[in-house]
């Protein structure tokens, strides 16, 4: 049996996600809920004091070009394998009316 506090949460979460949850899915995700919050508890139990906070388990360092004007493609070329072309434009099937 869940206890009212978690019973209590399972239904908000599912009135924000819009789900129409029975019974037995909330007896189910309280199960799976209180084994998460287990884990955490845990997890909390680690001592991190001396481990800076990071946003990547690795080094990521962006790796960055000189922004070059070069020339570029004709539009002839660029339209010679497409399927459909209006003038200097693709053509595409309309999909808004």
């Amino acid at each position: 049996m869940m206890s009212n506090n978690v019973k209590i949460e399972i239904d908000h979460v599912a009135l924000l996600a819009r789900l129409a949850l029975t019974e037995a899915e909330k007896e189910r995700f309280g199960a799976q809920l209180k084994t998460i919050i287990e884990y955490i508890g845990k997890l909390n139990e680690l001592d991190t004091s001396d481990i800076p906070p990071t946003s990547h388990v690795i080094e990521i360092q962006n790796v960055m070009r000189e922004d070059i004007v070069q020339p570029s493609i004709s539009k002839e070329k660029a339209l010679s394998n497409a399927p459909d072309r209006t003038e200097d434009f693709y053509r595409v099937p309309k999909i808004i009316d």
